[in-house]
């Protein structure tokens, strides 16, 4: 980092010369400081305008950014790239309605960029204007069809649309911008016979996609896999040795022995490699399964008499767009305290856990969720719940797997691919109803059809004792399996 009590340039070009080799370096204090100094010798320098923006955006101000990028515009009104940046800008904070005809500013420009109509296919995709979107995506991969940003919005576009056989393929675009931890000296498996292979799954998604994209373990065995192995989060082993067909569970980080194999793959690669399509989604619920030890340990600490409703209202608050799917706290869902009747559980976990020790006035919550060391934790207490509430996160996943009653709580901006568009269920998990914000941010809403909801299923709910019984009905025991883990 560079030592800012050292006395910068008085000359422009080396203080603006300074400024982008400090933030080539990443050196955001040292970058901002000698812009900041050029532009006390030139107030009006366009160029300068636009690199200080890239570091106060790297700072999250925002605001200042934003103003900064205005500032360049108004300087290079010619440039087309300062007003993509610009428009990129407006996106994250998401102006759409801003952000569209910055972006046709600079295409008017430069008609000729891929970039800028990626990132205006990504602003209307955002905007739910799809038709728009596509063309201008396809445009983008018409200039550079090896522009692996916009195949991936693509790629999103025709998954949430249901046009799997083309949203497949191009989902594979992300892997030119996000690591995949390839075995040395495997070759990867390309959709070819799996007869007498040996195939290690390699992680590179989150929980949540790990467990949705395992299904398909049964059906690669049924393609003649011999061995099929899974490399995962610590978190998920204990509950993936229920899963039939896996043979070899190892850690993430942990030392996986070539020989051992014949080929890998990713988890998004199954769904393509298996031809799915809506009406052929590998649907054999449940597929992962509760350890009755962990039911019984957990058992005593759940609520008796009354129908239980687990609770989780916040995801991981490193995924791109948790301030859209997670919910302000746990006071959004106070209302649905209204409905008499009900023993609500918090299976929340993380710094947000702990909200359920002080819940909500009139929220009777039994807190669990801050105790659980992992998911086979979380699915013992499912497993004797009778209903889920959760936002899209991991749970809910874990959720479906099992074969649990979920009802999933929606975005309307930037809703994930995979619960597709303006439907209430799922063909991933039959067991889930879908509940979707009206508007960008009307969660109010969402909890309003929720309690009414939750009002009609009690009424209908006639066995209240169900819930205690569930360990007894639909689990497989662990020991049985023959996984091992590595």
């Amino acid at each position: 980092m560079s030592d800012l009590t050292t006395p910068l340039p008085d000359d422009l070009e080396a203080c603006f010369t300074l400024g982008c080799q400090r933030l080539a370096a990443a050196d955001w204090p040292g970058a901002e400081a000698a812009l900041r100094r050029a532009l006390t010798l030139d107030p009006e320098c366009g160029e300068v305008w636009a690199n200080l923006a890239l570091v106060l955006e790297h700072a999250g101000q925002w605001a200042a950014a934003e103003q900064a990028h205005r500032r360049a515009v108004a300087a290079l009104p010619e440039v087309a790239q300062v007003h993509f940046n610009l428009g990129a800008l407006l996106y994250r904070e998401k102006q759409l309605i801003a952000a569209e005809p910055v972006f046709r500013n600079g295409l008017a420009l430069a008609p000729g960029s891929a970039a800028g109509w990626s990132g205006l296919g990504v602003v209307l995709a955002a905007a739910r204007r799809d038709a728009a979107a596509e063309t201008a995506l396809r445009r983008a991969l018409e200039l550079d069809p090896d522009y692996a940003r916009a195949r991936f919005s693509l790629s999103y576009l025709l998954l949430r649309q249901g046009r799997l056989a083309e949203g497949w393929p191009a989902l594979a675009a992300r892997e030119q911008f996000e690591p995949v931890p390839a075995p040395a000296a495997l070759p990867r498996w390309q959709g070819g016979d799996l007869h007498g292979q040996r195939l290690l799954i390699v992680c590179n998604v989150g929980h949540g996609d790990l467990i949705q994209f395992l299904r398909y373990v049964p059906l690669l065995r049924q393609r003649g896999a011999t061995r099929v192995g899974v490399l995962a989060q610590p978190a998920l082993l204990s509950v993936l040795q229920t899963l039939e067909g896996i043979d070899v569970l190892v850690p993430l980080g942990g030392h996986v022995e070539a020989a051992d194999w014949d080929c890998w793959t990713l988890p998004f690669d199954l769904p393509r490699w298996c031809a799915t399509r809506l009406h052929s989604i590998p649907a054999a619920i449940p597929y992962l399964h509760a350890d009755p030890a962990r039911c019984a340990r957990w058992q005593p600490r759940l609520p008796g008499g009354r129908p239980r409703v687990g609770l989780v209202w916040r995801g991981n608050p490193s995924h791109e767009n948790d301030s859209e799917r997670s919910l302000p706290g746990l006071a959004s869902l106070a209302p649905l305290s209204q409905v008499a009747g009900l023993a609500f559980v918090s299976l929340q976990h993380g710094a947000d856990a702990a909200a359920a020790l002080a819940p909500p006035a009139g929220l009777s919550l039994t807190p669990l969720g801050g105790e659980f060391s992992d998911f086979a934790d979380t699915a013992a207490v499912l497993a004797q719940l009778d209903l889920l509430i959760s936002v899209d996160t991991a749970v809910a996943h874990l959720a479906g797997a099992l074969g649990r009653p979920c009802w999933l709580l929606l975005p309307d901006y930037l809703t994930d691919w995979r619960w597709l568009e303006r439907r209430n269920d799922s063909p991933w998990y039959p067991g889930h109803r879908l509940f979707r914000q009206p508007r960008p941010g009307d969660w109010a809403e969402v909890i309003r059809q929720v309690r009414t909801a939750l009002s009609d299923w009690l009424a209908s709910h006639v066995n209240c004792s169900a819930s205690a019984e569930v360990c007894q009905f639909n689990l497989r025991v662990a020991s049985a399996s023959r996984t091992n883990v590595g």
